[in-house]
């Protein structure tokens, strides 16, 4: 058994069972997909940065965001453009675990940030006379950090179970990346406790958080309602639908792939729901909250005018 996992040194990913033709019909869509992406994650970041009205503590999390929803994109995509540009093309054995890592950790860390931001709203809203002295500098970069040590330590965990395993019968993994639920299943070794420790680790990190995200809403929807203006409501209403947006299609995507049934058909469904989990989020992330957002539109917009003024 060890002699046969010492010579594994690369996974085929399967990727999607697709004529030639629409592979790359494909390849053109997810590269302009990706595109927009990094593009649009990247004008997020540049604005959090660049224009000091955003310098707050719900665009310094925005931020954050958009540096995962970057670098989630750049873990997956490229990987499987060229897997459809070459299907027989190998990932190395230590490319795998990696890229499994990195999305792990990404994945963990937007959970929580996630949860940071509507920590941040129901702060705002419902005790706006202590927003400042609650959501301090300070604060706010211990929850960003918090979030990160967080995300890579529970990837860590998993990596390290991952690495004994050995993988000594077929290396074509059910995926268009390293997904550790596909890994597992090409290991030639009981998996049961890798499998509940990913079951454990994503009621962890969906469930609790997505809870208390929806009591932090709760609490929210109620303080709108008192809102005498108008203009105040609709302001609230406007940055929380944002953020609404955001979490549910994140965490109702992550719940259902993990947490729902895993065997049946609905394995290849979960395929192409990860696939919009980890290419489609990062895309709409920005846009949801640039075309809901005010505020960041008139950065946009300040921003372009400066760069047009000589």
């Amino acid at each position: 058994m060890v002699g046969n996992q010492t010579m594994v040194t690369e996974f085929l990913l399967l990727g999607f069972p697709l004529g030639p033709k629409m592979q790359v019909l494909l390849f053109g869509l997810f590269s302009l997909f990706y595109a927009f992406t990094l593009l649009g994650n990247g004008a997020i970041l540049a604005l959090s940065c660049l224009d000091p009205r955003l310098h707050t503590p719900m665009y310094f999390f925005l931020s954050h965001l958009a540096i995962v929803d970057i670098a989630y994109a750049c873990n997956t995509v490229p990987r499987m453009l060229l897997n459809l540009l070459d299907p027989a093309l190998p990932i190395s054995f230590r490319g795998c675990m990696t890229q499994t890592f990195l999305f792990l950790t990404f994945a963990h860390t937007e959970c929580l940030l996630l949860v940071m931001m509507s920590y941040d709203r129901y702060v705002a809203i419902c005790q706006p006379l202590r927003y400042s002295a609650i959501m301090g500098w300070r604060i706010c970069i211990g929850l960003v950090v918090t979030s990160w040590i967080l995300g890579v330590s529970l990837a860590l965990v998993h990596l390290i179970l991952l690495l004994p395993l050995p993988f000594c019968g077929s290396q074509k993994v059910n995926h268009f990346f390293c997904e550790i639920l596909a890994v597992l299943k090409v290991a030639c070794a009981d998996t049961h406790i890798n499998e509940v420790l990913v079951l454990a680790g994503a009621a962890s990190v969906l469930v609790g958080p997505f809870s208390s995200i929806i009591v932090s809403y709760a609490h929210i929807l109620g303080a709108i309602l008192k809102i005498q203006s108008g203009e105040g409501r609709q302001k609230a209403f406007s940055t929380c639908s944002s953020h609404l947006c955001v979490v549910g299609l994140f965490y109702g995507t992550a719940i259902v792939m993990y947490i729902g049934p895993q065997h049946g058909d609905s394995k290849e469904q979960k395929k192409y729901l990860l696939l919009f989990h980890s290419l489609f989020n990062p895309m709409l992330n920005p846009l949801i909250y640039s075309l809901r957002n005010k505020e960041v539109k008139c950065a946009l917009k300040r921003m372009l005018i400066k760069e047009r003024t000589p």
